[in-house]
């Protein structure tokens, strides 16, 4: 086990208890619309090697404001973690479509030509 903390140290955290998630789920039972606490969360899922509950967070955050460049960026991001690549170019082409922030839009263009199309 000494070896698993060592390799995966955010690993255990989310079989475990992982104080950072319990306090951003209590932040969003209070104001459920506070997209910046959701992104959070997501990233915090992240984190801890929960990726797939970080998809579903970033999905709820972009049906909430899908003007969130962060989100589909990071996103697309899990989703080549998962080995979902079909999946991270359509969140990559999803923020593409939405993005007016020069920045932003270059990082997900960059990350949609890295996996080509």
């Amino acid at each position: 086990m000494g070896t698993l903390l060592t390799l995966y140290p955010n690993r255990l955290e989310n079989t475990v208890d992982n104080p950072r998630l319990d306090i951003l789920r209590q932040l969003l039972a209070q104001d459920p619309a506070n997209t910046f606490v959701r992104y959070g969360l997501a990233m915090e899922h992240v984190k801890s090697g929960d990726l797939a509950g970080a998809v579903q967070e970033f999905e709820v955050l972009l049906t909430s404001d899908p003007n969130y460049s962060a989100a589909y960026y990071h996103g697309g991001q899990t989703f080549e973690k998962m080995g979902k690549l079909d999946q991270a170019r359509d969140m990559y082409r999803r923020g593409i479509a939405v993005t007016r922030d020069p920045h932003a839009l270059g990082e997900l263009q960059a990350a949609l030509d890295i996996l080509g199309e």
